[in-house]
């Protein structure tokens, strides 16, 4: 019996996971573990026989486990946002394996840890890069003119499966809603570029306001959209400006990383330079313009050859981790 029971647990190790369906008492019993996730690996240590599997477990969490990084504020960058610890749950991982059988393979549930300290807690500060840990990267597409390129870019980005955030400029917005409503169709995120392309540092208390607030308006009546980031035309503000987008609930966010488009480039020049300099973290700045149009592939997958996923503005500044390639 000892021999065909240890049998079974080195057959169950050894499988190559994966997060599957569970039945019976099992999915009793994970039901009531919400806070937690399941966490496929490859056990690299299942071929050491005799080894315990509580002790294969933890020495496996030891490697997985990360500590929450706490948003700051600093010198360079201005608000950095936090990132989510990872621990595995050694406790549940053990009773759920002891309970499957042996074709059922190890499945490790771990729990995101929040940081202390929160995007939300730094005030009013302007924001450049998401957190440097945190291997996700988005595209930031400022949209007043240049309708003719958005289709096609639009294409590729269904090929890529790749969502970006667009800022919509409000006066664009209120005479192309079915471009923008086409934008959101696919998937993307639609956010506040002002209502006129002004230097938002240049305008009164009340001009700058009504800028932003217009376009916040447009974008809810339009597009049903609950606007929450602000980008400021052309990247000018001031301290003001951050101050009034906070009071109307908006984040003020600029970029890591400029293409430059505007200055037609060649589309090779601009994968060079953003599959070259892009980092974790990295915001990248584009318009729909014939330059980022053709190069539009062609970053994306320099990005991802770097190892990085690509996100909305919304998903790289939030604190959620992510997760390894092998993990569902």
């Amino acid at each position: 019996m000892k021999t065909e029971k240890a049998a079974l647990v080195l057959a169950c190790i050894a499988v190559v996971i994966g997060i599957g369906s569970t039945q019976g008492p099992v999915k009793e019993m994970l039901s009531q573990l919400k806070p937690q996730t399941e966490l496929a690996v490859w056990n690299e240590v299942s071929a050491e026989p005799g080894k315990d599997l509580r002790k294969i477990i933890e020495s496996k969490a030891s490697e997985l486990n990360r500590p929450p990084v706490d948003a700051t504020v600093d010198r360079v960058w201005k608000a950095i946002p936090g990132y989510n610890g990872l621990e595995v749950d050694v406790e549940s991982t053990y009773r759920s394996a002891r309970l499957k059988g042996p074709n059922d393979g190890l499945k490790l549930f771990y729990r995101q840890i929040q940081p202390k300290i929160s995007l939300s807690d730094l005030g009013a500060q302007p924001i450049y890069r998401g957190n440097p840990a945190k291997p996700m990267v988005s595209l930031m597409i400022n949209v007043a003119w240049g309708n003719q390129y958005i289709i096609p870019m639009l294409d590729i980005l269904d090929q890529e499966q790749v969502k970006v955030t667009f800022f919509l400029d409000g006066s664009w917005l209120s005479h192309n809603k079915e471009l923008a409503m086409e934008m959101q169709k696919r998937g993307h995120e639609m956010e506040n570029h002002a209502y006129t392309h002004p230097n938002m540092s240049t305008l009164s208390r009340a001009r700058a306001t009504a800028e932003i607030q217009k376009t916040q308006n447009l974008l809810k009546e339009s597009l049903g959209v609950t606007n929450i980031w602000f980008a400021p035309p052309s990247g000018d503000f001031d301290q003001e400006t951050v101050e009034i987008a906070a009071s109307l609930g908006l984040k003020t966010v600029l970029w890591t990383l400029d293409t430059v488009d505007w200055r037609n480039p060649s589309p090779e020049s601009i994968i060079t330079k953003i599959s070259s300099k892009t980092e974790p973290g990295t915001l990248i700045l584009m318009h729909p313009t014939a330059s980022s149009s053709q190069a539009l592939k062609g970053m994306i997958r320099g990005i991802k050859a770097k190892g990085l996923q690509l996100g909305t503005v919304s998903q790289t500044l939030s604190s959620e981790r992510v997760l390894p390639a092998d993990v569902e």
